[in-house]
């Protein structure tokens, strides 16, 4: 929403009453004077005309969570806890997933309330980097590298996988970095090559890793900083 807007709807004040007090300086945005009517407010913004407060911001929420296996990626479930019941506090209603695990894999799972956010940070054209820690029940062939920077056509999507890079660490472990996030792309993945995987185990999305404090169960809020670098911002 642009201010302007907000503002006429203010006791239904108007549009042209909203450019004359802005024009002004009687409007302050999260207390700094704005006098461009086009300025964008969302929900976490606060707006005050003539020092009373038009409309209080709402709390934004970011948070991670380190997801244990079994735990379901969904905010409500009848029959499996889900990561949502893992959070304490007290606005944990208003919280999406921005990026899934399977029940089965473990990991980096990031939380918020704010739309705009999660939206760069999970859209395709973005890209934005996921590095997985994979076990496999065979050992994993040299030549998988190269099949995993080609792509693998998936005939039900009628895609093919954008060029992921795969490092095997040893006979059956390998870190995987994806650039999207197809459904169960990868075990599928590497059932291509003629395996199966056995453990799977998120370490970061973007700028944001998993830290090594952090237990399976547990969540913190993120920083502002980390909030803005993993959205792209400095």
């Amino acid at each position: 929403m642009k201010l302007d807007r907000l503002i006429a709807g203010y006791k239904a004040m108007g549009r042209q009453a909203a450019h004359l007090a802005i024009a002004a300086r009687r409007v302050r945005v999260n207390e700094v004077c704005v006098t461009d009517g086009h300025h964008p407010v969302d929900r976490f913004t606060l707006v005050e005309l003539d020092d009373v407060v038009i409309r209080p911001p709402e709390r934004a929420l970011h948070l991670m969570l380190h997801k244990p296996v079994g735990i379901l990626s969904a905010t409500k479930d009848d029959q499996h806890p889900t990561v949502l019941d893992l959070i304490d506090d007290p606005d944990k209603h208003t919280l999406h997933i921005a990026g899934r695990l399977d029940r089965s894999t473990s990991g980096l799972v990031l939380l918020t309330n704010d739309g705009r956010w999660s939206k760069r940070l999970m859209a395709a054209e973005e890209k934005v980097p996921k590095v997985y820690l994979v076990e496999t029940l065979d050992p994993i062939a040299p030549d998988a590298v190269v099949a995993f920077a080609r792509g693998f056509y998936f005939h039900t999507e009628d895609i093919t996988t954008l060029p992921a890079e795969l490092v095997i660490l040893d006979e059956h472990r390998a870190r995987l970095t994806l650039h999207e996030g197809r459904y169960h792309q990868v075990k599928r993945m590497f059932h291509r090559i003629g395996n199966r995987v056995t453990q799977l185990h998120r370490q970061s999305i973007g700028a944001l890793s998993l830290p090594a404090d952090l237990p399976p169960g547990a969540w913190r809020m993120l920083t502002a900083h980390e909030v803005l670098a993993a959205a792209g911002g400095n």
